[in-house]
């Protein structure tokens, strides 16, 4: 009797075991859901340490190498789940976590037969966590395959009808698919299973964000509803924080506070407290306040330093050093972190660096082109597309480079198919303004032919057509100038076109004198200028002029210099 009591003390001891042990992992994956990396990171650690032929406890621990964003360590990961392989050659979850890395390394065919082979392996009872680690792999990696993953959680849901989990990672795939209904139906399955289930309220609020502003009553409803879930979930503080982070920094300030008494201790807090600084216009008080962070961090320096002291350097007009800490900012950060506005502001900055010779300026216009175009190209908000390209054409234009800038304008016509004569203005009229007259008269072109009764884009298109022609002897300008004239004298605003009226004739009388010597058209066309203004001195001279001199004049009149309107 005494034997069975020791044999059921020891079952019992040894079931106790298992479930400390269960609950060990289940709280490393409850950190991994907070985003605290760290904290995750120790747990795993420990259980591998312990044990480190422990199959899932290898696999968890592979995975906080892989989640961190700011600093991932594929090597790491690859390492542990290569050698703990050896140990278990036919572990599928072990398999999985290779077919991960093989993903992330670009081997798109080798993660497949990865998977699949892992998927073949298991029992009936413990294939849906392989189903799910697949979903998983396939969609925190940038080149998984979200469809693949959809269809291999739809099978693990099938079998495991009330996970919550699944639900959740269902969601993260139509979101990686921009699929947003059917995300929320997923997120929304979730909370049916998990009512206190603070992820699925966060991704949900992200969904209605993305929406618009006119939105936030709904997704502010979500973050709310996902605190009040679990006061101790990490990422909706910290995505509070950098939403008031441009609209109210007080807010943002208090959020940042919650965020960092829920998160590990990480340089990425201290960064978030040097940016407050920075959005407060504190600029030198945030280089400062990064250069702390980045001394008592030690090896694992959140990268987004190095990017708030350029942008701080940049705002300070020190673009030298902007540009310094913009090349060490994308040196160490993770290349799916650099946003669009980074390449922007990154291009921008190379505009203002002075040039010290002909080829200095066009290496580094050629580059801040590249980098401006990359965020172009990466971002999807149309809006945010043409605000790159307007902020760089005023920056040139600050700088006085008006040729560059009516460049820059002319790409707003590319990305802004229904664009109108301002945006024709700018391009044309920096052109002009910067000597490119073969560009501003192809600009101006296009506003003659989408606007061809409007007296402007004939009058403009005729400037720089003087332009090309500076001596006026092939009469570039003249049918453009007649436009001018048919356009005017039909207007019903004659008060309104009389100065462009005055300009063509002052043309014509240039260039029939001059070109022609023709004496008479002249004299006709300069009578037309003293009708319509009989007080234009420069007309009442040229008139007396042409009058006395013979019919082949020894000197020619001076051709008056036309003067580029302001915007119309």
């Amino acid at each position: 009797m005494r034997k069975m009591k020791q044999l059921f003390l020891l079952c019992s001891l040894s079931f106790f075991g298992k479930t400390l042990f269960a609950q060990s992992i289940d709280d490393g994956k409850k950190f991994l859901n907070y985003e605290r990396y760290n904290s995750a990171q120790n747990v795993f650690s420990k259980l591998v340490a312990a044990n480190p032929n422990d199959i899932e406890a290898a696999y968890w621990l592979g995975q906080t190498y892989i989640k961190n964003d700011e600093n991932p360590d594929t090597a790491a990961a690859k390492a542990l789940y290569q050698k703990t392989l050896q140990a278990n050659p036919n572990a599928p979850l072990l398999m999985v976590g290779m077919g991960e890395i093989a993903l992330m390394e670009g081997q798109k065919e080798d993660a497949r037969n990865k998977f699949e082979a892992a998927i073949s392996i298991p029992k009936k009872k413990e294939l849906p966590e392989i189903l799910v680690a697949v979903g998983r792999a396939n969609i925190d990696t940038k080149s998984g395959d979200p469809v693949y993953a959809i269809a291999k959680l739809n099978q693990a849901a099938d079998r495991e009808k009330k996970d919550a989990e699944i639900q959740i990672l269902l969601g993260d795939a139509y979101r990686k698919m921009i699929d947003g209904a059917n995300a929320t139906t997923s997120y929304s399955n979730a909370l049916a299973l998990d009512p206190k289930n603070a992820r699925a309220d966060f991704m949900i609020g992200r969904i209605y964000e993305t929406q618009g502003y006119g939105q936030e009553p709904i997704y502010m409803k979500y973050y709310n509803a996902a605190i009040a879930a679990d006061p101790n979930f990490a990422p909706v503080y910290y995505w509070l924080y950098n939403y008031y982070y441009q609209r109210d920094v007080n807010k943002s300030r208090d959020y940042l506070n919650k965020y960092i008494a829920v998160a590990d201790p990480d340089s990425k807090n201290c960064y978030a407290e040097a940016s407050l600084l920075y959005v407060s216009k504190l600029y030198q008080q945030a280089i400062t306040k990064s250069d702390e962070c980045i001394a008592s961090a030690g090896t694992k320096v959140f990268p987004n330093l190095y990017g708030l002291k350029a942008y701080s350097y940049d705002k300070m007009g020190d673009s030298l050093n902007a540009k310094k800490y913009f090349d060490e900012f994308f040196t160490k950060i993770n290349p799916d972190k650099i946003g669009p506005n980074d390449y922007a502001t990154y291009g921008k900055v190379l505009l203002k660096i002075p040039a010290t010779d002909s080829l200095d300026k066009i290496h580094n216009d050629s580059l801040a082109s590249v980098y401006i175009d990359k965020a172009i190209a990466l971002d999807t908000v149309p809006a945010n597309k043409l605000d790159y390209v307007k902020s760089t054409a005023e920056s040139l234009i600050a700088s006085q480079k008006y040729a560059e800038a009516g460049k820059w304008y002319a790409k707003i016509l590319k990305l802004k198919p229904d664009y109108g004569k301002v945006d024709l203005y700018y391009a044309g009229y920096n052109d002009y303004r910067g000597s490119d007259y073969a560009g501003s008269d192809s600009i101006f072109g296009l506003y003659t032919q989408k606007y061809p009764e409007d007296i402007f884009g004939w009058f403009m298109k005729a400037h720089a057509q003087e332009g090309l022609d500076s001596t006026g002897a092939n009469g570039l300008a003249k049918p453009s100038y007649e436009k001018v004239i048919e356009i005017a004298d039909t207007s019903a605003d004659k008060e309104k076109v009389k100065a462009n009226e005055i300009t063509a004739y002052r043309y014509m009388v240039a260039y029939y004198y001059n070109v022609k010597h023709n004496k008479d058209s002249a004299i006709v066309y300069n009578s037309k200028i003293l009708s319509l203004d009989p007080n234009d001195t420069q007309a009442q001279t040229n008139d007396k002029a042409l009058r006395a001199l013979p019919t082949q004049p020894s000197q020619p009149a001076k051709s008056p210099k036309n003067t580029a309107p302001a915007k119309k």
